[in-house]
């Protein structure tokens, strides 16, 4: 974090000098100027567009553009070379390594954030608890007979889907007891509207959903969730909160990473900078997620 600072500091006096100068320009490409296109797991969409206001904020210079969209579908959109930069929940795989040892190129990867999938009920429905076992139960079709129990994802290409997929040991999702959407606000509204589903999301679409959702987020309960035996959170029901996301107990949680696909020093490297950095740890602290370094607090004592 402490270089991250650093480098943001030495850039931006660099930009204050060309200023005095007549002033950069987003035509300009450097660290801190110019225009970027980010590739974002729409998972995530909501605590990007955060730090993205605030970045372009801070530095005038600026232009970052936000794709959204499901994991497997993004990640074909970087290797077509749409965008050179993307934050996803997972680093690539060993097949997805080799695009770039080809090229003899090595990406920037940085973990900014820790997320948490979060699985909610309708209000009105009276557990508020479910166990891993559970949801792999599901996921593997074995769904116990007359439960009218179903989880609804996102999307079939989501990387909530794949986390979950990868946890249950299977390739693909039954025929029954799983529903998948098209979207996160999709999900929201259907378990606001649906009281014997379980909808799987982002945490931070919980935390700070926009104006149009709040009241479909209002409906709705974020599930205590048990681990399985022998793995973090398996001695009780726990809640995707920050501090049990930092000590590790919330058993469905996942890094968050910011990958640097730029052959040269330019705005994506100025805007992982950021992430890691003061200002934008902080807006992770308040978007439900957990920090890769929690920000410090100073407190005056008279």
């Amino acid at each position: 974090m402490k270089k991250s600072l650093l480098l943001l500091l030495i850039i931006g006096f660099g930009v204050f000098l060309d200023s005095c100068n007549g002033g950069p320009s987003k035509d300009d490409q450097t660290i801190l100027t110019g225009r970027l296109r980010v590739l974002v797991d729409e998972s995530l969409l909501p605590i990007m567009e955060e730090q993205v206001a605030v970045f372009e904020h801070i530095y005038d210079y600026a232009e970052v553009e936000l794709v959204d969209g499901p994991e497997n579908q993004l990640v074909g959109k970087l290797f077509n070379k749409e965008a050179e930069v993307i934050v996803l929940t997972r680093q690539f795989t060993d097949e997805e390594k080799k695009f770039f040892e080809a090229r003899e190129f090595r990406p920037r990867i940085a973990q900014f954030a820790t997320d948490a999938i979060a699985l909610i009920a309708n209000r009105n429905t009276p557990d508020s608890v479910m166990k891993v076992d559970d949801v792999i139960q599901i996921l593997r079709g074995n769904r116990p007979a007359g439960s009218q129990t179903r989880l609804v994802f996102d999307n079939p290409n989501s990387s909530t889907v794949r986390f979950l997929k990868d946890l249950a040991g299977v390739d693909s999702l039954p025929g029954e007891g799983v529903y998948a959407m098209k979207s996160n606000s999709d999900v929201l509204k259907h378990v606001y509207e649906t009281p014997q589903s379980i909808g799987v999301l982002g945490i931070n679409w919980i935390v700070r959903p926009d104006s149009s959702l709040q009241r479909y987020v209002d409906g709705v309960k974020v599930l205590a969730i048990k681990g399985r035996t022998g793995e973090p959170g398996d001695n009780g029901y726990y809640k995707p909160t920050q501090s049990n996301l930092a000590e590790g107990l919330y058993p469905l949680s996942r890094p968050v990473y910011l990958i640097n696909c730029e052959p040269r020093r330019g705005l994506g490297m100025g805007f992982s900078a950021f992430l890691s950095g003061l200002s934008g740890q902080r807006i992770i602290l308040k978007s439900g997620l957990m920090p890769d370094s929690l920000p410090p607090r100073e407190i005056i004592i008279r």
